[in-house]
Formats: structure tokens, sequence, C-alpha cells
């Protein structure tokens, strides 16, 4: 059974599988050449596709890097690994390589898979790109306000709060963006290439308002700096580059818009005759941020004066409890790990029968019992907005009146 399968696959793809595979292990050419018992010339051969390899020594390659045959004989894209790409940009120390690497690799394996289904289910993920934004020699503080004014413009969101973060730029805009629980220190990676598009990991540790900061700050990256790849962390930079000015900048024009924010306020003021903590709350609730983020642009439209938030911080403030004291609920959020259209695809592919339970659960990095679970909410899910037979197209539903 086996020698039909490797039989049957395209070498080149299957070569570029393995190569892949060894490079993420660390294995030298020669020392996987050992485990077949082969020449090195040999594996340089199976790698570039120009030498067919034999069952056995495809079940030995396989268990020598940690992966199951099936993941080298399968039809899946081949994607080029994140983790060059990062490797090429960035000089890190080997303890952060050691600690970032696993995420990169989990984003890369995330994508691969998204793509897959796509090819599956022939359901691409809609791409509403912009133009890379061009800002060279602008000040920071213009170049990110205006690509924030025009990105907004663009998505049709006007000046009001962005409740739905996550959706707009994985539906609207068809980023791929997963939540990775990774170290508190990191925020969120970027990556991008033709192929798989714009992918953001944001990390799932992290309260709500600090994952929107983080979207909206890998945004940026896509919108002006689309092919460098990044990932951001507590502590990075001693002097920031221009870049990650700009990238730090931009979340606060994007999610707080100028001509909404001060309407807001002024409201506020207007009724109450005065500005509030409560208010202060209410607002930065009202818009998803901090109440630290909140209070520092409002002191820089000097709508609050300078060193107030260090003012709340010296009087004790307690957020959080405030917060509670307040009833002011959580943001609304999606926690999932997956994007939605990534788990639909997944659902649909399985009740279709195109790919297996195993392979179902694998798609969702969850085990088979924790899988049927996921399968059945997703189900009711779909077939729960209408007891109804939904497999007819709404344009087509003629009303009349009675």
């Amino acid at each position: 059974m086996a020698t039909n399968i490797v039989d049957n696959i395209d070498l080149r793809t299957l070569g570029e599988l393995l190569q892949q595979a060894r490079k993420k292990c660390g294995i030298t050419q020669a020392d996987a050449a050992k485990i077949i018992d082969a020449a090195r010339t040999t594996m340089i051969a199976i790698e570039k596709g120009e030498r067919r390899i034999k069952a056995n020594e495809l079940i030995k390659l396989a268990r020598a890097y940690g992966r199951s045959v099936s993941e080298f004989v399968r039809q899946r894209p081949i994607v080029q690994p994140f983790e060059v790409q990062f490797r090429a940009i960035y000089q890190r120390s080997q303890e952060q390589q050691t600690e970032i690497e696993p995420f990169i690799s989990q984003l890369e394996e995330l994508c691969q898979n998204y793509l897959e289904l796509e090819n599956i289910m022939k359901a691409p993920i809609p791409r509403n790109y912009p133009f890379e934004y061009q800002v060279t020699d602008m000040p920071i503080k213009t170049a990110a306000e205006s690509i924030a004014v025009a990105e907004r413009q663009r998505l049709g969101l006007g000046d009001a709060p962005i409740s739905q973060l996550r959706d707009i730029l994985e539906q609207d805009v068809g980023l791929r963006i997963f939540y990775l629980p990774m170290p508190a220190k990191y925020s969120e990676i970027y990556s991008y290439n033709e192929q798989v598009g714009g992918c953001m990991a944001i990390n799932a540790h992290h309260p709500e308002e600090r994952r929107r900061w983080s979207m909206a700050h890998g945004y940026l990256h896509f919108l002006a700096h689309r092919q460098k790849p990044e990932f951001h962390f507590d502590g990075q930079y001693q002097r920031s580059p221009e870049s990650e000015q700009l990238a730090e900048t931009f979340p606060k024009y994007f999610l707080m818009p100028t001509s909404g924010l001060l309407k807001r306020f002024n409201d506020m003021y207007r009724t109450h005759g005065k500005f509030t903590p409560t208010n202060l709350f209410t607002l930065a609730h009202y818009y998803g941020v901090s109440v630290q983020a909140l209070v520092y642009r409002l002191q820089e439209m000097e709508l609050l004066p300078s060193g107030t938030w260090d003012k709340l911080q010296y009087q004790g403030l307690k957020v959080r409890k405030v917060q509670e004291e307040l009833g002011l609920e959580q943001i609304p959020q999606r926690v999932d790990m997956m994007p939605l259209h990534y788990q639909h695809l997944a659902i649909e592919a399985l009740d279709q029968g195109l790919i297996t339970e195993g392979r179902f659960a694998e798609f969702l990095h969850v085990d088979r019992l924790e899988s049927r679970r996921i399968a059945e909410v997703l189900r009711e899910y779909s077939s729960g907005m209408m007891e109804e037979d939904t497999d007819f197209d709404l344009r087509q539903t003629q009303t009349t009146g009675k």
C-alpha cells in the first residue's frame, strides 16, 4: 500500500517537504543519508526530486524527523518556511531563537493547513488587500493617521469604534489571524508571502484590549512594510526603527480616530459639565482600548492635562476593580485559536467525507474526543440559524404581499 502511495506522488513536492522537515530538525543531509543507509548524493537527489524514495526509506526518515508518513504523501500546498524568512532578516540571541521559533513554526503549519482546506473545498479566502502604503520621508504621526483614516474609509468604518476588529481583518481584508498561547512578553507575529498572503499570530494569553492593539500593530506592518516579517515583544528595541515607530503609532489613530473621539468626549463633557474617571472608563470600554491608551490619546489631543495617567496611578487606580464596580463587562471578543472561515471549511470537508475525523482533529489542534465536541458545536452553529432547509440562494427568494 505504502509503495503505491510513494509511486504516485510528485517527486519534487515530496523532496521539498522532506528537505523542509529535515532542516527544521537540524539534521544534515549526510546524517539523513545514514538513516536510510545511502550516500549523501542519494539524499540530495531525493530532495531535488531526481530519485524516487522507497517506502521503507520514507518510513525511516519520517520517524527521524518526528513526522507521520501521511504528512509527506497527502496532497497539500508547499509553503515557503516562515522561519527562513524571519532568520534572513533578524539577528537574535540563541535564547530568543529557541523561544520564538516554535510559534513561528506553528503559525506556518496553521497557514499551510488553511491553504490545504481551501484547496480541498475549492474556497479560497477572498482578499481585499490595498496597495502597499508609501510613507517614506513623512513624519511618523502624520503618516500613521493618514493611513488609519484611509483604511477606515476603504473598509467603510467611518469614525466609529471597531467592535469586532478580528472579524473585520479576517473577513473584510482577508488576513489569516490565529490566537496562540505564547510567553507573556510576545504580542504578535506577522508574516507575508504571495502564496499565503498576510498572516498573524496574536498572544491568546493577553487581555482583549492588548490583543486588539497587537492586531492593529501587525496590520500596519501589512499595510506599509508588507514583505518584512516581524515579531513583537516587550523590550525589543533600545532605539526603535522608523518602521516600528509607525507600527506603534498607528493603533491609536486606527482604533480611536480623532474626529469620533473628539465628538464623544465633548458630548460627555457637555452632559456632565466635567470629564470624570467614570467617563474615562466608559469611553475606553466603548473603544475597546486600555484606560492607559485612552488617557495618552486624550493627553495628546490636549483634552486632558499632561501627567493625568501618572496622577491616576499615584492615587492607586485599580483598573480591573473599577471596571467591575462600574459593571463594564469584558470587551466583545472571539478567542478561538482558528479563524471562523478555517473552522467552517474544516467541518464542511469532514461532513462531505473529504477529510477523515483524524485529519479534522489535526486541523483543529485537538484530540479526537475534543474534535467530536467541536464538530457538533460547529454543526449546531451552521444548522441552527434556520429550522428550514438553508441550501438555497437568499437572493433568489421572492417575497409576496398578503
